[in-house]
């Protein structure tokens, strides 16, 4: 009975609540009857949930400049919404935007739209062509967001690629940018040069031209998710002005000019699911003026490179592990890095330039677990899987999969290494001329 007649009171208070109403509920109990005031809770919450753009002027006609009235839309939905709804078409934009606080810029599509169906909410960026330091596209401000659209920009040509301002900019706490396709922005994300923390960043794909994501100045965990740069969301487009077919050109300038993740202070951060193609640097790790960073990057790469990753520079405690990540191209720990790097389950093959998968200096540590290895010295010239000539290394359990070269080469300057468990093909795989403590053991040639 006394079960019976909680429940009966929770439901009522249910009601009483959701329907914005006060009241009382009284219990019956062996004892006395006991009394429960419900304050009351508002049916709705301030603002009505969601503006439309086109209610303040704003045209998707591709010709019309929507800078004002976009930018009046948002500041009125800081206050009526927080959503403000960018309705289907071609929104041109001759100059900047900043999303108040709070107040999230939604576009049409119903996932991440593709640049090859701009079939819904298009963003056209014709402002700060030729200013990299310029004021960006989209400035984000406290908990903001843009979500669901696309953003191009017209006026970008190839081969005679011009600087732009960054496409998206984070200035403060829980910033989001989510499914949104950027076709050919020269810098993509910006979530270094303000302070930020808790930023998310998810589903979002881009062709870059000079940096992807940028993250620095962020104090508390932001995170990286399903972020892919890939040419094909410039070349496979189908906004005017189309692509020229000039591909493998293409493809040749951003193996010189993009970074496709450039990481500096930050405490800590988690990437998963994300990728690069064709970069001169992956995964670029220094100090960019504000300080190291530790990271953790799984289910991660960066394919067709001369530099799948540097590590210049982390934190000396928390350094940077990738954990089921496939690299083809090099990793290179540098001189004045102090800070651990491990990599676990990882895959490594090479380009035709590939000399060496793993280049280690510095006083830092390298792990090297669970790992293969193939296509490496691919200029048959003797190099090394991997070098090594500074701190300490470890390598275990890797197998590494081409039989007649040189495996591991421990020069002068390294401190310690253990190597063991490893599956070779070959005798002679260990070069040590370290003079260090060097551990080798329970490893195959066959």
């Amino acid at each position: 009975m006394k079960r019976r007649i909680v429940w009966t009171a929770c439901a009522v208070i249910f009601l009483l609540a959701v329907t914005g109403t006060s009241g009382s509920v009284v219990l019956a109990g062996d004892a006395k009857e006991q009394v429960i005031t419900v304050a009351r809770v508002p049916a709705e919450s301030p603002g009505k949930g969601r503006i439309n753009a086109r209610d303040y002027g704003v045209l998707g006609d591709g010709i019309f400049d929507n800078t004002r009235a976009l930018q009046a839309a948002l500041n009125a939905a800081h206050d009526e919404g927080p959503i403000c709804h960018l309705p289907p078409g071609h929104y041109r934009l001759n100059g900047a935007l900043v999303i108040p606080p709070g107040v999230t810029l939604a576009g049409s599509s119903g996932g991440v739209p593709h640049s090859e169906h701009p079939i819904g909410t298009v963003l056209l960026a014709y402002g700060g062509r030729g200013q990299a330091d310029g004021t960006p596209l989209i400035t984000l401000k406290p908990n903001a967001t843009v979500c669901r659209l696309v953003i191009h920009y017209p006026e970008q040509t190839f081969p005679d690629i011009a600087p732009y301002p960054w496409a998206i900019q984070g200035d403060g706490e829980m910033c989001q940018v989510v499914d949104v396709t950027l076709t050919n922005p020269y810098q993509a994300l910006d979530f270094g040069t303000k302070w930020n923390e808790l930023h998310i960043i998810r589903n979002v794909f881009a062709c870059p031209l000079k940096i992807g994501v940028y993250i620095d100045q962020c104090t508390d965990i932001g995170r990286v998710e399903n972020v892919h740069f890939n040419p094909n969301f410039w070349t496979r487009m189908a906004l005017e002005p189309r692509f020229p077919g000039q591909h493998q050109k293409l493809y040749a300038y951003l193996q010189k000019n993009l970074v496709g993740f450039k990481i500096g202070k930050t405490d800590w951060e988690y990437i998963t699911n994300s990728f690069v193609i064709f970069p001169v640097i992956g995964f670029h790790f220094d100090d960019f003026g504000h300080g190291t960073g530790n990271a953790v990057i799984t289910q991660s790469g960066a394919d067709i490179t001369p530099l799948a990753v540097r590590v210049d520079k982390v934190q000396n405690h928390a350094g940077v592990q990738f954990v089921n990540g496939q690299f083809m191209g090099t990793i290179v720990v540098g001189e004045n890095n102090r800070g651990p790097v491990k990599l676990a389950n990882c895959g490594f093959w090479g380009v035709p330039e590939t000399q060496e998968h793993v280049v280690k200096s510095g006083p830092g540590t390298l792990m090297l677990t669970s790992c293969h290895f193939t296509g490496w010295d691919n200029k048959g010239t003797g190099k090394p899987c991997i070098r090594a000539d500074g701190g300490r290394l470890v390598v275990n359990g890797c197998e590494f999969l081409d039989g007649g070269k040189r495996q591991v080469v421990l020069e002068k300057g390294l401190v310690a290494a253990a190597i063991t468990g490893r599956l070779l093909r070959g005798e002679g795989g260990i070069v040590n001329d370290s003079e260090g403590d060097v551990q080798v053991g329970l490893n195959t040639t066959h």
